[in-house]
């Protein structure tokens, strides 16, 4: 049924959860996966403080991006060996500098998936009592259809 499918990560336990439905849909279906996790850039604020406190470390922001790709790598590494264990066609992405549901919504155009899967960890703001607020603007936006794991 499924030719092409996208798996968000944020390599929380309930983004495993949501990476090992999409892999076994893939596996079922013979489709094959990207996996994706993004990271949220710094705001300017945050950067001056964090300036403001380490003086030793004169640039904070290539700090912050090392450790966020760092982060990024052993979440899609983990993903990656599920894929692989499960003999399921797959790539990993890192997006950075990004909201998890834009680049969710970005990449799925971008590699013409046909399905998206990821978690809802449903924890933010009045409004979005049901989904997260990244799902829900996942759900809101995607043209393709959008599985969420619980």
């Amino acid at each position: 049924m499924y030719n092409n499918i996208l798996i968000g990560t944020d390599g929380s336990p309930l983004g495993d959860r949501a990476v090992d439905h999409g892999l076994a849909l893939a596996k079922r279906d013979g489709a094959q996966v990207t996996i994706v996790t993004a990271t949220e850039g710094w705001s300017t604020m945050e950067l001056a403080l964090e300036a403001s406190k380490e003086r030793h470390n004169r640039n904070p922001l290539q700090h912050f991006e090392e450790m966020a790709t760092e982060a990024a790598q052993h979440i899609l590494d983990a993903a990656a060996a599920k894929a692989k264990a499960g003999h399921v066609q797959y790539q990993v992405k890192h997006v950075p500098n990004k909201r998890a549901g834009d680049a969710i919504i970005d990449l799925a155009d971008a590699i013409h998936a046909d399905l998206v899967v990821m978690a809802s960890h449903g924890r933010r703001g009045i409004n979005r009592l049901l989904l997260g607020s990244q799902a829900y603007e996942v759900v809101s936006r995607s043209k393709v259809p959008v599985l969420i794991v619980r």
